[in-house]
């Protein structure tokens, strides 16, 4: 802990612990042990990086490390003329470089100077030599916030700084700062400091402000500090303050508005009982001494992490931040209390939390969300349900009291409908078979540890086609898809599938030029739609077939020239200048579908009308052989207005 080297007086204004026990030495810093082994064997041996880049949660140093790297880099006494980590006596620079006014030592703040022009004034003024120090340290803080011109304008001097500049970058989100950056830098991830240490350190700042403080109130500090060691003293400064010179577990706990932990044990209990009642007056004590429910919520989740966690690892009882009464009490839930259990409190407090943190009364909401883990905790599991009802020979028969459960609460009108089920319903018991309210196995009971079981294998759904009707080429792809009313499916089949090969629940595919990214994944899920089995659809890069739609155009073409080669259609098209064949159709052949081979296809909810086929015969023509002059009438006498 470094010592102040400006002792508090009358005369002088009170400055707060956070800056008055400041490091000031990496003897100084705490938590933070491999970075400082690092450092170390850097400076001795003589392999001092051109930049750092520190990172980490607010409040663990990084900027404060960035000044004390500074303060080695430029150290210098009478025996000392070189950089060092042991800097065991103050140094000529070391007093104006900790207060952030030494000349050669320029600090930024990036998320006020974010521009290019603020680092074009860095570029500048790197080529001159520093004037009093041995480096010329530039420390700037928050770079993430650097904009993207000014990233790219330090690149080259970051690259190929002169020999006598130094960089130090701190940034609270390193994802921001580009890699170019980071590539360019050694990096440090200061951690969060440990509860233990943290205690540590907070009892020694005590100790040399004169201050008595408990236990309980030292771990309540640094479990709110979250391992930041600015946070904590911030807090144990107001708690000097809130205690008037004097730090224990209650005034604590009424200036963060926490409960007490064993009272937040008790209430667990009572939840774990299906108590409801008993719950409900605990919180409301609670409540009464200034806990905030919120508060009280993320307390119970906590300590429902803790049990989970001592169950699996109990090595966590050593954390230092743990009272002996949550130890003691969180190993005994750990015994009795079931994984699933605890599983579905975690779940339903989650979800209050939410809950609470957005309601217009977060007591009433609170209340409920314990109302209902109460509740559960007196529901039976479903495999203690199926146990009950498979002792009592099955379902009760009985009919309701009064004809229906809602008529035993006496607000079902007459003619209403029929029960609900016995398990439902408020039913009478049969003989020998117990209420599943009040004799159904609640939480409580089911306080035993349990083993992990086997997953049952989850059976795939029934299939709905037959097995023998699975589709065995694209031919049949394509009519089930016809069947099923895609049409973008069926297009799709027809335009970008070649087939390497298929077989039921596997096929492998080459796509076409042109084909959609998604097709793959759509068609597994199509055939699961269509065949009730699940298809393993694998693209190849080469080995396909060809598509249906060149299959059907190389028919076309084949019928095509095989028609004009007949001589009769030979002689008809030499009659005719200009006349081609563009169709021919073999009889017994369905009429083929109109396609547009110019746009993507029609999704199956495009809102156009349905193509309807019709025989020509259904219009009132005559047969196959009859022209318009024989199918039609025209009445020589009618005058030229008339229909």
């Amino acid at each position: 802990m470094a010592e102040d080297p400006h002792p508090q007086t009358a005369a002088t204004p009170y400055r707060v612990l956070a800056r008055k026990y400041r490091p000031r030495s990496f003897d100084d810093l705490i938590g933070q042990e491999p970075m400082v082994r690092t450092l170390t064997n850097a400076f001795e041996a003589g392999r001092i990086a051109q930049a750092w880049m520190l990172t980490g949660v607010r409040g663990v140093g990084k900027t404060t490390t960035a000044r004390i790297l500074a303060r080695a880099l430029n150290y210098e006494t009478d025996t000392i003329h070189q950089p060092t980590i042991h800097m065991i006596e103050p140094g000529i620079h070391d007093q104006a470089i900790m207060e952030g006014r030494h000349v050669d030592v320029v600090e930024m703040d990036a998320a006020s100077h974010t521009g290019i022009d603020d680092i074009r004034e860095i570029i500048a003024q790197v080529r001159y030599r520093p004037v009093s120090a041995r480096y010329k340290v530039y420390i700037i803080d928050e770079v993430h916030m650097l904009s993207t011109q000014a990233f790219n304008g330090l690149l080259k001097t970051l690259e190929e700084p002169p020999e006598h500049v130094k960089f130090v970058f701190a940034t609270t989100e390193i994802r921001k700062v580009p890699i170019t950056v980071l590539s360019r830098c050694q990096r440090f991830d200061l951690r969060r400091v440990d509860p233990s240490t943290m205690i540590a350190h907070l009892r020694r700042v005590l100790g040399a402000e004169h201050v008595e403080a408990d236990d309980d109130a030292l771990r309540l500090l640094a479990r709110a500090s979250e391992g930041s060691v600015r946070d904590a003293l911030s807090l144990t400064d107001q708690a000097i303050a809130h205690g008037a010179g004097h730090v224990d577990a209650g005034t604590v706990r009424d200036m963060l508005g926490l409960a007490d932990r064993a009272r937040i044990v008790t209430l667990f209990e009572l939840l774990m009982r299906g108590d409801g009642a008993a719950a409900l007056r605990e919180f409301a004590g609670q409540y009464d001494f200034g806990a905030d429910p919120l508060v009280v919520l993320t307390d119970l989740a906590d300590f429902t992490h803790l049990v989970t966690s001592l169950r699996f690892v109990p090595e966590t009882a050593g954390d230092a931040s743990l009272s002996p009464v949550e130890v003691e009490r969180g190993r005994d839930f750990a015994e009795r209390l079931s994984v699933k259990t605890l599983s579905e409190v975690w779940q339903m407090l989650l979800k209050a939390i939410e809950e609470t943190r957005a309601a217009a009364s977060p007591r009433q909401a609170a209340e409920m969300a314990l109302i209902r883990i109460a509740y559960a905790a007196t529901m039976p599991s479903p495999e203690d349900l199926a146990r009950l009802l498979a002792g009592a020979g099955g379902l009760p028969s009985a009919p309701a009291p009064n004809g229906s459960a809602m008529s035993s609460r006496g607000d079902a009108p007459s003619g209403a409908a029929p029960s609900p089920p016995p398990v439902l319903a408020s039913a009478v018991p049969a003989a020998g078979v117990p209420q599943m309210r009040s004799s159904g196995p609640s939480l409580a009971a089911r306080m035993v540890a349990s083993s992990p079981q086997p997953m049952a294998p989850t059976a795939a759904p029934a299939p709905t086609i037959e097995a023998d009707a699975m589709p065995a080429s694209l031919r049949d792809l394509e009519k089930l898809a016809g069947e099923r009313r895609d049409s973008r499916m069926k297009a799709w089949i027809r335009r970008y599938l070649r087939l390497v090969r298929m077989e039921p629940g596997r096929i492998e595919i080459e796509l076409a030029g042109g084909a959609p990214v998604t097709l793959s994944g759509e068609l597994t899920k199509k055939l699961f739609d269509w065949t009730g089995l699940r298809w393993v659809v694998t693209v190849a890069g080469k080995g396909g077939g060809q598509t249906l739609e060149e299959v059907d155009a190389a028919r076309r073409a084949q019928l095509i020239a095989e028609a004009e080669a007949d001589p009769e259609v030979a002689a008809i098209l030499a009659a005719l200048p200009g006349a081609k064949v563009r169709e021919v159709r073999l009889r017994g052949e369905p009429e083929p579908e109109a396609a547009d081979d110019d746009g993507p296809p029609l999704a199956e909810d495009d809102g156009l009308p349905e193509r309807i086929d019709i025989d020509p015969s259904d219009l009132g023509f005559g047969g196959e052989d009859d022209d318009m002059g024989e199918g039609v009438a025209f009445d020589a006498d009618a005058e030229p207005d008339d229909d």
